[in-house]
């Protein structure tokens, strides 16, 4: 039998993935890269860790994308978390696992994934291409045939995997081309927007705080007034608002509701283990133990400093005040401010500055257990191109991943 002809266009995870698998499989296999290297955003993911996915277990693992993850439940049938590990560990990648389930290279190098990822496309037999993009499809009686690329050279192929990325980080490449390809091949594109984004607030007061990193710390979202959801652990400050796990987790609510022009609110409690009974009698026990302390010092056992103006402002109490002239209404002050420190939220970071891309090719036009399009056959979309996207953790770069072998291996049968 032939050998078949197949196009990958993009170098990122899911293309390498792809490209690798169909090679594995039997394929004489092309991958076009716009870049002159591929994976770049692999290299920048996880803050150049690479947070490569998780071992959640499948249910949980779905859970993630919210809305979207059902469409994914056949890709990952196919090729999971186990798999991925099992398969970079052959690569020669040692593998750690840290708190959630998320799972890095053991030291920390996301280069190094990327390095090995296109390795293997190589030793596999994949012919990589650099500096070439692609300007169109060649479609015929409803099935691709081959691309065009920016020198107007046809090339022609039995398949095409479109592995293009999303719009986020367009500095490594990923500006959206594919979206445009997909609408060529008479494909939907849900919304683009960010996700996985810092916010921003109307609150002055971050500008002092920009770099202040806060553990432990629990985020009420609050949308036209009426609480949605909340997210536990870390946070960080920036000069026009937050960042962080916890709020690039609810980034993806607060931009459709923002869109849709309602009120949303963040309120962060900042002392989540303790309730208001417990923190009552944890600062009636500090005033017995340091009466004499100006407030300014008192509360360095409940807040960081960068923290305490901001409490006391609010409160309305002096720094230098000593503890025992705290009023009782001001003590009752400082505790609400401590379980509910409020941001009023006016926007969101832009594409440049989110993590992945929301919207994206709709799913439904998908065929879930190959990732061909039901509009072009012969066409396969896989990745971020997607509208499917997850919180931090590691799952949005599983699905590239699944959603790249699934392709790779459907486009030999």
């Amino acid at each position: 039998m032939a050998k078949k002809n197949i196009i990958v266009i993009g170098g990122g995870a899911s293309g390498l993935m792809a490209a690798g698998v169909a090679a594995t499989n039997g394929a004489r296999v092309i991958l076009l890269e716009k870049m002159k290297t591929p994976a770049r955003k692999i290299r920048i993911t996880g803050k150049g860790r690479c947070n490569i996915t998780n071992t959640a277990p499948l249910v949980d693992f779905i859970a993630h994308f919210g809305k979207s993850g059902r469409f994914l439940r056949q890709a990952f049938a196919q090729f999971f978390s186990s798999e991925l590990i099992t398969f970079l560990e052959g690569q020669g990648l040692k593998i750690g696992f840290e708190r959630g389930g998320r799972v890095f290279p053991a030291d920390g190098d996301a280069p190094l994934v990327a390095r090995l990822l296109i390795d293997w496309v190589k030793d596999v037999g994949v012919e990589l291409r650099t500096d070439v993009s692609v300007v169109d499809l060649l479609i015929k009686n409803d099935r691709v045939a081959g691309v065009v690329c920016n020198n107007n050279k046809k090339l022609y192929a039995d398949a095409v995997i479109l592995a293009t990325g999303g719009a986020s980080y367009p500095r490594t490449g990923s500006t959206g081309d594919g979206y445009r390809l997909a609408q060529s091949a008479g494909h939907t594109i849900v919304a683009t927007r960010p996700a996985l984004v810092p916010l921003r607030t109307a609150e002055k007061v971050v500008n002092g705080l920009a770099g202040l990193q806060l553990k432990n710390v629990n985020a009420r979202l609050f949308i036209n007034g009426k609480r949605k959801t909340q997210a536990f652990g870390e946070l960080s400050f920036t000069k026009h608002g937050l960042s962080g796990p916890i709020i690039l987790t609810l980034s993806s609510l607060v931009v459709d509701a923002l869109r849709s022009k309602a009120q949303v609110a963040v309120i962060l409690d900042l002392k989540p283990a303790l309730d208001d009974a417990k923190l009552e009698a944890r600062l009636q026990r500090d005033l017995k133990k340091r009466p004499h302390d100006p407030m300014n010092s008192f509360l360095r056992g409940l807040l960081p400093q960068e923290l305490i103006p901001v409490c006391l402002d609010y409160a309305q109490v002096d720094l230098d005040m000593t503890a025992v002239m705290l009023p009782a209404q001001a003590r009752k002050k400082i505790r609400h401010w401590l379980k509910n420190f409020r941001f009023e939220i006016t926007g969101y970071g832009s594409l440049d500055e989110a993590i992945v891309t929301a919207g994206g090719v709709k799913t439904a036009e998908i065929d879930p257990c190959t990732m061909e399009s039901k509009k072009s056959k012969g066409l396969h979309i896989v990745g971020e191109l997607l509208d499917i996207q997850a919180d931090t953790g590691g799952y949005n770069l599983q699905a590239a991943f699944s959603t790249g072998w699934v392709a790779g291996k459907a486009v030999c049968r």
